[in-house]
């Protein structure tokens, strides 16, 4: 007898990360069709008096589901979830409704994949950028140590045993990615500083419109913002060891829909020849099946990793065999955000990390 498939849970479905992931685990093979929850129905559950969801099936928002399968839009109950099998709970949900769900899934023994930035960071310092208010801060403090930050490439052993796994930052990932093999090496110039410039597709804001993320602002435009202030900087500095002042982040808006491209800039603490340098990258990716390093002066493109679970990554060394030029590209919805999701599952299970992303 086949053993019965996992089920799961998807809350935030309304969103471009959450329809991303709805597709993915429709067709993964060892997972049940998931439960698809509103992006404010999960915020009926805790708060009765709220009204309920005004939208009930997923088409209404997504024309290009329609067909023959219906999509049910539920609100958010624990006893129904536990009652129906869920094992497993992804939150494509706002930061701050990640904070207030995650403590009551992990109570009713849910494991969760948390797409959000609410449980990415363990510095005080670093998080105070989502001016959490937390109701319980003893238990959040709790969750915080527990969370398991969900790189698959660099965090696998811990995942498979997780409880709660705080999937990274669309940005970071591409950044951690390039970086983690010449860092632990010990093969950086540090205190000359890491510079990464990376620009991403307007997917990357959210589905909320912004005057910055309007059509009129991003068409035929390219531009600079939270210079200094991202989110993801806290996520790059803590998992690669570094100290603030070690990175200078500058992201930027593409007129494109998806897809990310850092450029990394960094000095070699010796001159090293490209064909070290890329038998290094290759090394250490040799058994991580969802990073592909490129020959050494060829570079990945967007285009490339579009629509994949790919993180590309390339680099240029100039003729001093010091100064450094990487290039990490990803699809930020799928390496970004739904596809490490569901490859941080396929460890939490036990599978081949490539279950259902190829």
């Amino acid at each position: 007898m086949m053993a019965a498939k996992l089920k799961t849970a998807v809350m935030g479905a309304t969103g471009y990360s959450g329809l991303e992931l709805t597709r993915i685990l429709e067709r993964h093979p060892l997972v049940e069709r998931p439960v698809l929850l509103g992006r404010n129905g999960e915020v009926d559950g805790l708060e009765k008096s709220r009204a309920k969801n005004t939208v009930s099936d997923l088409v209404e928002i997504f024309p290009e589901l329609a067909g023959k399968d219906e999509y049910p839009l539920q609100n958010l109950s624990w006893g129904e979830l536990k009652a129906a099998g869920v094992e497993l709970v992804f939150l494509a949900t706002p930061h701050e409704v990640s904070r207030k769900v995650v403590p009551e899934a992990i109570a009713q023994g849910l494991r969760v994949i948390d797409l959000s930035g609410a449980w990415r960071l363990k510095d005080e310092g670093h998080r105070a950028v989502y001016g959490f208010e937390d109701a319980d801060a003893t238990m959040a403090a709790a969750l915080t140590e527990r969370a398991v930050y969900g790189l698959p490439e660099l965090n696998g052993d811990c995942i498979r045993k997780a409880r709660l796994v705080a999937n990274p930052g669309c940005y970071a990932t591409s950044v951690i990615l390039a970086l983690a093999p010449l860092l632990k090496a010990g093969l950086v110039d540090r205190e000359h500083g890491i510079i990464s410039d990376s620009k991403s597709g307007v997917s990357g804001a959210g589905k909320n419109a912004s005057a910055r993320t309007h059509f009129v602002s991003v068409a035929d435009n390219l531009s600079a913002y939270s210079v200094f202030e991202h989110r993801h900087l806290g996520e790059i500095v803590e998992q690669l060891g570094l100290q603030d002042e070690q990175v200078t982040f500058t992201p930027h808006l593409l007129p494109i829909p998806r897809g990310i491209l850092s450029t990394i800039y960094l000095r070699l603490n010796d001159a090293m020849a490209a064909e070290e340098v890329e038998r290094l990258l290759r090394e250490f990716y040799a058994d991580r099946g969802w990073v592909r390093v490129f020959a050494a002066r060829r570079l990945p493109e967007i285009r490339y990793s579009l629509h994949t679970n790919y993180c590309d990554l390339g680099f240029c060394l100039a003729d001093d065999g010091r100064r450094m030029v990487m290039v990490s590209c990803l699809d930020n919805l799928m390496k970004g955000a739904a596809g490490q999701a569901v490859q941080n599952m396929n460890l939490m299970w036990g599978w081949d990390a490539r279950e259902g992303l190829r």
